[in-house]
């Protein structure tokens, strides 16, 4: 567990305060106006005993530069050597190199075993601290600490949550294309810390977060048996959401986690269900001779995106939550299909096929403001950060042995690939860790 508390801005001073000190800084970053400029930062390494203090600004700095909207500064630049993080930096030293942001802080360990992280950001400009905080936790959470320490700069200065404490749980591929194993695995959503959920031989998919516990949903084919199985990540302990005749399709839950959304195929025909996981009940909510699935809660729960092909082709429809006032809202060319209704409820995420590519793209709920990411020979399945500012999403290059995960954020410019161990497929983000 973490406990953090604030740390006054006062020259000097180690106390504690109920909130950090208000600061009028000139830094900011307007992340709304499009393609944004990286803010330079200097991160220092912390203050520590060992090499600890170096390893987590070392995942501090890497997580607000793969966010896009930070550059931080070349250590070797560095003027000033940061001995004492209580004391204000001399700024002049930052402001030659053109640092406009300063993260310092301290790691120690307490009598108790317990790892003390604190960390002070800033303002070179303004001559001030912006914020300061310090975590107590277990000494094998410092990656943790990093990103929640990475987290709190990125709020501070974009005004928006960040989104580096969170992990992304996805399908594993390995071995060769017509014998590919497929596991569940999860990792920190920056690559690191991934292991094995699942270790069988039957396909999985689409595995989805809940919105407010660390459980998972998804799909199996163990027993050769399409299945919908719940998955609590802390204790591995798994059981089976319900049996179905004919094939399942991509089961999320709804936002206040007590329902699973999916796709039932039967007769041919393939609708939208939902399943009261207290009760056990389905609600049929589509009735179509077509192919309805994909389907998405809205952040507030009342309205669905969902794909079908009802038209003649994949096309994107909303509906409410009851199943009434299905109206299709995609009308571009090609087909459009793996919807997802983003956090912030603002925007719809997609994959579009069209000219013999696939494209990521956005659209608000109604359709109108369609614009394409990212486009490549098979791009697929979006996810989204639980801040609403970034997708991730798999890839399989032409010519290539198997599909990895990349992300973006919406002005599509910062397009990055996630290493993992392996091939990847079917990301799905989770919210932020508590």
């Amino acid at each position: 567990m973490l406990r953090r508390t604030f740390l006054h801005s006062a020259a000097g001073l180690t106390g504690l305060a109920a909130a950090a000190t208000p600061a009028w800084a000139l830094v900011e970053i307007n992340i709304n106006k499009g393609n944004v400029e990286p803010l330079p930062i200097a991160v220092t390494d912390f203050v520590s005993g060992g090499d600890l203090g170096a390893k987590i600004t070392d995942v501090i700095a890497a997580d607000l530069k793969r966010s896009g909207l930070f550059a931080p500064v070349d250590k070797q630049a560095f003027i000033e050597k940061i001995s004492n993080p209580d004391q204000p930096p001399r700024f002049e030293d930052w402001k030659v190199i053109n640092a406009q942001a300063l993260v310092t802080g301290r790691v120690t360990q307490e009598g108790d075993g317990r790892l003390r992280a604190e960390f002070r950001l800033w303002d070179t400009f303004a001559n001030q601290q912006m914020t300061g905080q310090q975590f107590y936790t277990q000494p094998e959470n410092w990656r943790r600490v990093a990103h929640i320490i990475a987290d709190a700069i990125y709020e501070r200065i974009t005004g928006e949550k960040g989104y580096f404490d969170t992990r992304v749980v996805y399908v594993a591929e390995s071995g060769p294309k017509n014998a590919r194993k497929r596991q569940l695995a999860i990792m920190d959503q920056d690559g690191a810390n991934a292991r094995a959920l699942t270790n069988s031989n039957e396909i999985v998919l689409t595995p989805r977060f809940s919105p407010n516990r660390q459980e998972i949903t998804y799909m199996s084919f163990e027993g050769q048996q399409p299945r919908v199985y719940l998955l609590q990540l802390e204790t591995g302990q798994r059981e089976v959401v319900g049996n179905f005749p004919g094939m399942t399709f991509a089961p999320r839950f709804s936002p206040d986690g007590q329902r699973v959304i999916m796709s039932l195929q039967q007769d041919g025909n393939a609708n939208i269900y939902t399943m009261d996981l207290r009760s056990r009940t389905t609600t049929r909510l589509t009735s179509t001779a077509a192919i309805d699935t994909g389907p998405s809660y809205s952040p507030d729960g009342s309205q669905i995106v969902f794909e079908s092909d009802r038209g003649g082709r994949q096309q994107l429809y909303v509906m409410s939550a009851d199943g009434s006032g299905q109206n299709r809202i995609s009308f571009g060319d090609g087909s459009y299909s793996t919807p997802v209704w983003s956090p912030r409820g603002d925007l719809i995420a997609f994959t579009k096929q069209s000219g013999g590519k696939f494209s990521i793209g956005v659209m608000k709920p109604d359709g109108s403001g369609e614009r394409i990411l990212t486009t490549g020979f098979h791009n697929e399945g979006p996810t989204w950060a639980p801040n609403g500012r970034v997708l991730m999403f798999f890839r399989q290059p032409a010519g290539s042995g198997g599909p990895q995960l990349y992300s973006i954020d919406l002005t599509g410019y910062n397009e990055q690939q996630v290493q993992t161990a392996g091939y990847a497929s079917d990301p799905a983000w989770s919210p932020l860790l508590e």
